[in-house]
């Protein structure tokens, strides 16, 4: 044991004749919210994000999301976010939703999703309706973080 500390000793000497020195100890500030387990990281957007990623991977089917990627049996949905509806060239869109007027924002594409041929009356989009809201929430964010 005394063996043991004398390495130590001169290990802890050595460094300092190095001109290393030892750091003090830093101290960590953690927040969480009520209720929420030591450890545990906060609900943040990245979840939601993944939440929509995850259930978009039934409307990738129809749907591209890769940038530049050409659209498939639907537009590429690639910036979606704040483009005009119909605005794609290299699909080839319903006359109901080219004269729609729409902008994608985040609330028009939920209730787009929530009921497409509801919201434009003579759409082609066939299937996608999603009435469970916090799915459509997901989906929308996933969407809305999507960027050319």
């Amino acid at each position: 044991m005394t063996h043991r500390f004398a390495l130590v000793a001169i290990g802890a000497l050595a460094l300092a004749a190095c001109g290393s020195k030892v750091e003090p100890p830093v101290e960590q500030i953690v927040v969480r919210q009520p209720g929420q387990a030591a450890g545990a990281a906060p609900a943040a957007a990245t979840d939601l994000v993944a939440a929509g990623k995850a259930a978009f991977a039934v409307c990738a089917t129809c749907h591209a999301v890769e940038a530049g990627k050409a659209s498939g049996i639907g537009p590429n949905l690639n910036g979606v976010v704040g483009r005009k509806a119909g605005a794609l060239a290299d699909f080839g869109y319903s006359a109901a939703l080219k004269q729609s007027g729409l902008t994608w924002t985040e609330a028009e594409l939920d209730a787009f999703i929530a009921n497409p041929s509801g919201k434009v009356p003579g759409t082609s989009m066939a299937a996608g309706a999603v009435s469970d809201a916090e799915r459509r929430k997901a989906i929308v964010a996933y969407l809305a973080s999507l960027t050319p």
